[in-house]
């Protein structure tokens, strides 16, 4: 991927129409839509470098800057980011999930969090173009209970014979799961070889910034300067005048029409809370869903047989009443190893890893400050919520009900998860006044021409992957601000 490098002495002080802070999937959907429209030029400011594909393959790892060195983390619980072009983009293990329809009204349905400004309808033709985007393959089955309005731009991934065998059982809610994960080569990507190396895909089979938008950063209205932090932003009344960054011990300042601020959700609040801009709940409620995993031993049966590292997608626990008191889980079938083979003979491979992930209610107590001497981010969370730990416990004491039409021999508790790498909620959209920091649109409440994008906008906390979403929503945004359904 070529991009269009400049460094930072040659864009401070000057004007540019669009300024996008960070690179990953909100940034870069933002900008793939915007530049269609722009009669000036746009400038990408990256805290980390670009990348390549094959750096990542030969040497291990998505970035160079370790991302637990960005912020002062004051709990347990690890927040994971990648800090490079592309950001999450670089590392993700490409499930394309999008959310329930329910997911968006929590409030109004079952009385917790908050509900979206946003809609499924509104938002399912965004999710058509980011998986045609992405070459989302999936099963087309998903959509009696996500109703879709294009198909699948690519077959799904073969199932496992524990599949085949569920999606007899529950055929409307077990599916083979959607995945950037391509099922059929074409011209950027190969095809999945399922060995399990996601992190860094050794056949470049995956979605990524550099395969999916491979001329994007080398347009010519797209400028890009990497190792440059963004640490605030300048403002006059209700508008963003200019960003202010730092590259080798210097300080820059850019000036701009519009700016997209598409850091992450512990990065993104610590910008604003250095630029003094806090509105509703500002950098508050940063939260992610909570997971455990468990392995199953099958009673002679032989598995791991699919075609890709997950391939089951179950929602057996995932929407009912019992929302109001305990939360959304998803149960995902694995096609690998991640706790080892069975010692037993001719039993090696009687296996059904499975990842359980449940949704947790945003909490103002979990929130990003930044040290008034350093001015780095400080994160502050406490631990799941009662409502997630509750939901996540309610599965793992009732899967033999899930499980019933399968021979199993017996069930193993494996780990809780430390993280699931998704962070969210510190921006929150929402109607303006209920707390929230941005609306619909994602323009920010209080700054006219300011964007939030990316998870951070987040109100509530689906168990289904993030990353599908961000992309969707920040391909409406762009629409909604430069297309035909411009806002006024």
């Amino acid at each position: 991927m070529e991009i269009n490098r400049v460094s930072p002495e040659r864009v401070a002080n000057e004007h540019y129409e669009l300024i996008i802070i960070g690179s990953g999937f909100g940034s870069t959907f933002f900008l793939n839509e915007a530049v269609k429209h722009l009669s000036g030029r746009a400038l990408v400011i990256e805290w980390g470098d670009h990348y390549p594909w094959a750096t990542q393959v030969r040497e291990r790892r998505n970035s160079d800057i370790p991302h637990a060195s960005t912020y002062e983390n004051l709990g347990d619980k690890p927040w994971n980011m990648t800090i490079a072009l592309g950001g999450g983009m670089n590392c993700w293990f490409s499930q394309a999930l999008r959310l329930h329809p329910k997911d968006f009204h929590m409030k109004t349905l079952y009385g917790v969090s908050n509900d979206w400004p946003v809609d499924y309808e509104a938002l399912e033709p965004y999710y058509c173009q980011a998986e045609t985007i992405m070459s989302i393959s999936g099963d087309p089955a998903m959509a009696s209970i996500l109703p879709r309005s294009m198909p699948f731009p690519q077959p799904p991934h073969k199932g496992t014979t524990v599949d085949e065998m569920m999606k007899a059982i529950m055929p409307d809610r077990h599916f083979i799961v959607p995945t950037g994960r391509a099922s059929v080569a074409n011209d950027q990507r190969g095809v999945c070889c399922a060995n399990a190396t996601c992190y860094q895909c050794p056949v470049n089979a995956k979605f990524t910034a550099e395969n999916g938008f491979p001329t994007l950063f080398a347009h010519p209205k797209v400028d890009v300067c990497v190792r440059s932090e963004v640490k605030s932003l300048d403002y006059q009344g209700d508008t963003i005048t200019a960003a202010v960054f730092e590259s080798n011990g210097r300080q820059y300042k850019v000036h701009g029409d519009m700016f997209v601020l598409g850091a992450n959700a512990i990065q993104a609040p610590a910008i604003l809370l250095r630029s003094d801009i806090v509105y509703g709940e500002t950098a508050l409620n940063l939260h992610e869903q909570i997971g455990a995993d468990v392995e199953v031993y099958l009673d002679n049966l032989a598995s791991m047989n699919g075609s890709t590292i997950s391939t089951g997608l179950n929602y057996h626990f995932y929407d009912g009443d019992f929302r109001s008191e305990r939360s959304a889980s998803i149960v995902t079938f694995e096609n690998r190893w991640p706790h080892g083979l069975r010692p037993e003979p001719d039993k090696w491979h009687h296996l059904l890893p499975l990842s359980i992930v449940s949704e947790d209610l945003p909490s103002l107590n979990n929130r990003v400050t930044v040290d008034p001497g350093s001015g780095q981010a400080v994160v502050h969370h406490a631990g799941p919520s009662e409502y997630g730990r509750k939901g996540l416990d309610y599965v793992i004491d009732n899967l033999d009900e899930l499980l019933a039409g399968i021979p199993v021999e017996s069930v193993h508790f494996r780990r809780w998860r430390a993280t699931e790498s998704h962070l969210q909620g510190t921006l929150r959209m929402g109607v303006n006044g209920d707390g929230s920091v941005i609306g619909h649109s994602l323009l920010h409440h209080q700054k006219r021409n300011l964007v939030v994008v990316g998870s951070a906008s987040f109100p509530t906390c689906s168990p289904s992957n993030p990353s599908l979403t961000v992309a969707a929503l920040s391909i409406r945004a762009a629409e909604l601000l430069y297309g035909k359904g411009a806002l006024a």
